[in-house]
């Protein structure tokens, strides 16, 4: 056994996030209280507890009440895990006395044995291996055989005296199947960490956690999203933008098209966000393109999370438009990732996108389509704040970010499912209009935080080689509203001939 005086102050989990989250870990030889419903992952956390102890050289003890030593090795082998001699499993079962029916009524109820007997066992087995890290597994067992709330919470009261004494960090797990305003062992724990499990409409389950007591320490509040995968817990915590602030020039970026370019002012600043807005087929995820291939050009990376198209037909379609997104992916230049919403929970995204921005420097990130992401959200509100911490966070690291909006309708009045145009520094508006038989495409700015901008409007085509941008329609009226309106004899419209 290793002396607990040369031990870090902080028992890790070695579970990804998870330290983040309680601000380094457990601290030592204390009484911690890991509860959630069966099949939230509290096994899975206690083992990779008990693994990274060993991999300090700390010994560890995990007294199983409710599951084999067989079944708790086979969940250790699917992670691809090795429980070596460093963890010893203790099964306690009840004694082979107590199951036998003849010897089980006496002066004294079963249970009060049961409960005396596997008490014992456990002080046995710790006085014998001296353990640094203790899992106890779980505390529903102990729960019914202490039979009424005051002799289990003076049950937990002796554990955790006599663990105290001992110099472990203590692990309990339980599985909440008793009364769910039994708080007993919440004040009598160091702190509490309590897993979930959400199941949608459609989609795989989501897990979070939370992070509800921990006397004497500083930790990341709220829920935080976690997945349960080959190799264990990831935990996801929740995103502050404000504990992510640098330093960088604001410049105007260009996209390469000018009259674009001027519409905006001079192009869309570093740092900052914009929203494409308009309803489907008007070219939004085009015009993100567009400025991904101008960083690309510059010698920057980029980055795109498409939540809609499928990326085969992306890459042929924009390949024929000039647009080679796939060799761009191939030479490192472009990270692009298919987003499935019904299997991505929003804390996971938001891991994703920090970490292209963070390991690879992204500096144009693009959100294809907002309506995906929401998707992934169980509420609007909800949603807005996710947003909100996503695209500051963006902002702060220097990273200029375009989101798509597919609102609903063609011509006339459109609808937005979430508002978030007061989110963004910049809000570019997309519109059909019928002109002279044919239906048209229009761009407006409308929103430009970082300085000035047009107030036109123009008319814009998609082409075989990508998007044209025509001069301001100053002599009409009415081109948003679907059906525009001659204010004066201008001439002819962008020419649809040209290609």
């Amino acid at each position: 056994m290793i002396s607990t005086a040369t031990l870090p102050n902080k028992a890790a989990f070695d579970v990804s996030g998870l330290d983040d989250v309680l601000g380094g870990g457990l601290t030592r030889n204390r009484l911690y209280l890991l509860e959630g419903d069966p099949g939230t992952g509290k096994t899975t956390i206690a083992l990779q507890f008990l693994l990274e102890g060993a991999r300090l050289g700390e010994r560890g003890l995990h007294i199983s009440l409710s599951e084999t030593a067989v079944e708790l090795r086979e969940t250790a082998e699917s992670h691809g895990w090795t429980v070596g001699d460093d963890v010893d499993i203790f099964e306690l079962i009840p004694p082979e006395s107590l199951l036998d029916a003849n010897q089980q009524q006496s002066l004294l109820y079963s249970s009060d044995l049961e409960l005396g007997e596997s008490t014992k066992a456990i002080f046995e087995k710790i006085d014998a291996i001296k353990p640094v890290r203790v899992v106890l597994d779980s505390l529903s067992e102990i729960r019914l055989l202490a039979g009424s709330s005051l002799r289990y919470r003076r049950q937990i009261l002796a554990l955790k005296h006599y663990f105290a004494r001992q110099g472990a960090t203590v692990l309990m797990l339980d599985d909440m199947t008793a009364d769910s305003k039994d708080r007993a062992v919440h004040s009598i724990a160091h702190g509490v960490i309590r897993l979930e499990e959400l199941a949608p409409d459609y989609g795989a389950e989501r897990r979070r956690l939370r992070v509800i007591k921990y006397r004497g320490q500083r930790f990341r509040g709220g829920y935080h999203d976690f997945t349960i995968a080959t190799g264990g817990v990831k935990v996801f915590p929740r995103l502050v933008s404000l504990e992510h602030k640098t330093t960088f020039a604001r410049d105007p970026l260009t996209c390469g098209i000018p009259e674009l370019d001027a519409l905006l002012g001079g192009g869309i600043d570093t740092g900052s966000s914009a929203l494409i807005l308009g309803p489907a087929g008007t070219g939004k995820s085009l015009f993100s393109i567009q400025y991904v291939c101008a960083a690309v050009a510059r010698g920057e990376r980029a980055a795109m999370f498409i939540f809609e198209e499928e990326l085969g037909l992306l890459f042929e379609r924009t390949k024929a438009m000039g647009f080679d997104l796939e060799s761009m992916r191939d030479q490192g230049k472009l990270v692009i990732e298919q987003v499935d919403a019904a299997e991505l929970s929003p804390g996971e995204f938001a891991h994703r996108v920090r970490s292209v921005v963070d390991d690879l420097q992204a500096k144009t990130v693009v959100i294809d389509s907002l309506n995906g992401y929401q998707a992934a959200m169980p509420e609007e509100n909800a949603l807005i704040l996710h947003i909100h911490e996503l695209l500051q966070y963006l902002n702060r690291q220097g990273a200029t970010t375009f989101v798509t909006v597919a609102q609903h309708g063609l011509i006339g009045d459109m609808r937005s499912p979430v508002d978030v145009t007061y989110l963004a520094d910049t809000v570019i508006l997309l519109r059909y209009f019928e002109a002279t038989g044919q239906v048209r495409r229009a761009i407006s700015v409308v929103k430009k935080r970082t300085g000035a901008h047009e107030d036109t409007i123009r008319e814009y085509r998609i082409t075989g080689t990508g998007l044209r941008v025509g001069e301001p329609l100053r002599k009409f009226q009415g081109i948003f509203r679907g059906v525009p309106t001659v204010v004066e004899n201008q001439g002819p419209f962008l020419d649809t001939k040209t290609p």
